[in-house]
């Protein structure tokens, strides 16, 4: 549920809000169902951050390297 607590939004500012909100839990569920990703997305640096994968450690700087 989404509730306006200041301003008067227009149906179409709205409709974007929850259009966004919509796209990012789909995406959230997407990742966390285990569904297998498309290749395009494979070697995206957001992804990495996600997992938590970044700890310091040996071997470390290997896992900073993304190639182009």
């Amino acid at each position: 549920m989404i509730k306006v607590v200041r301003g008067n939004p227009t149906p179409e500012e709205l409709a974007a809000a929850v259009a966004v909100v919509q796209a990012r839990a789909a995406a959230a569920s997407a990742v966390s169902s285990g569904a297998p990703l498309p290749p395009e997305q494979w070697s995206d640096p957001g992804r990495i951050a996600r997992s938590g994968s970044l700890r310091p450690g040996p071997r470390a700087w290997a896992r900073t390297y993304w190639p182009a």
